[in-house]
């Protein structure tokens, strides 16, 4: 795999560490990781936390619940942009094309959306 850290992904400028065209990465690549997330911090869309913390020049911040209706989490497999509401109502799948979210992403949440 090519080491990149932007690609674009359904015309959607996206970064992470070696990235492929789902928005899988390098912390992230099982058959379900295809979600990024816009950083509020710097308007960016990242494939994880991990990313952002690897690549940005700054810390990471997190969606408050006010921002619940912010279109914040690219599906990877349609290029939908679901607001964060939608993401978290989901039930891991996308609204759009049905693709399986991986469902362990929630455990993480707190790291994206403040609860």
């Amino acid at each position: 795999m090519e080491l990149i850290d932007r690609c674009e992904i359904f015309g959607l400028q996206v970064r992470g560490v070696e990235i492929d065209p789902n928005t899988r990465c390098a912390h992230w690549h099982g058959p379900t990781d295809v979600i990024a997330i816009k950083f509020p911090c710097c308007d960016t869309f990242y494939c994880c936390n991990e990313c952002h913390q690897a690549l940005a020049d700054h810390p990471p911040a997190v969606w408050s619940k006010s921002e619940c209706n912010v279109r914040a989490v690219l599906c990877g497999a349609c290029g939908h942009v679901l607001t964060i509401r939608e993401y978290m109502a989901c039930n891991s799948r996308c609204p759009n094309c049905a693709a399986n979210f991986n469902p362990g992403c929630r455990n993480h949440w707190t790291l994206y959306f403040e609860q």
